[in-house]
């Protein structure tokens, strides 16, 4: 079986296709495979904070590169930190958002049905049910898998050989920013000091974790 079977047969479905982009490493592979086997290409962005400008410069690259547009939208996942104050104080005017919902906001604005995502079946247990179960075109929600069945060296090694963009920022901070644990913002704070007072006007609380995480590390380190 060839690692491109699973892109080839949804791109016989479709020409079109949304891609779910996280600037990580399975999500750079698949927006470039995307890109190379569908006519019609709508990458989106989920952001926890808008505007930070380690994540709005890697995006741009990505945008030129791929002469495309990049839909920014917030992270389903921040409606609940408003609304029930994870971070800061809590707003119950703000509504429960689910990931379906930014799923059928872009449907509606792109007019493009299908979503392709990075997930694979080798990154957790209830991932592999999950995929294991629909397979990598999932008709119920309109999902795509391109790298369901690739292991992270063949997606290392599909990035290294098309000599595609990997993010500075995921390189010096060894992640991608994908929450506001105290760990991943100490050091934000300290490679994107402005970036990091950002976040904090948006979620006040988070020092909190970030001054525990480095009175723990500097006590371990002592």
């Amino acid at each position: 079986m060839s690692l491109l079977d699973q892109i080839k047969t949804q791109a016989s479905i479709t020409d079109s296709v949304l891609v779910s982009f996280s600037m990580g490493k399975d999500s750079i592979a698949v927006m470039d495979l995307c890109f190379k086997y569908f006519k019609h290409v709508q990458p989106f962005f989920m952001y926890m904070v808008p505007g930070l400008q380690f994540q709005e410069e890697a995006l741009a690259k990505y945008e030129h590169h791929y002469n495309t547009h990049i839909i920014r939208v917030p992270h389903f996942e921040t409606a609940d930190f408003y609304r029930y104050g994870s971070f800061r104080d809590p707003d119950y005017s703000v509504p429960r958002v689910k990931i379906r919902g930014i799923y059928a906001y872009l449907r509606k604005q792109t007019g493009i049905a299908w979503i392709a995502g990075g997930e694979k079946i080798n990154d957790s247990i209830v991932r592999r049910a999950m995929l294991k179960h629909s397979g990598s075109i999932d008709t119920q929600r309109g999902r795509f898998y391109p790298v369901m069945y690739w292991t992270d060296k063949e997606v290392k090694h599909y990035i290294k050989m098309n000599k595609l963009l990997y993010p500075k920022f995921n390189r010096e901070l060894g992640f991608s920013f994908h929450s506001l644990a105290g760990k991943e913002l100490s050091a934000i704070k300290k490679i994107y000091p402005q970036d990091y007072e950002r976040i904090l006007k948006f979620f006040p609380e988070a020092q909190a974790g970030v001054l525990q995480y480095e009175a723990y590390k500097k006590g371990g380190d002592e």
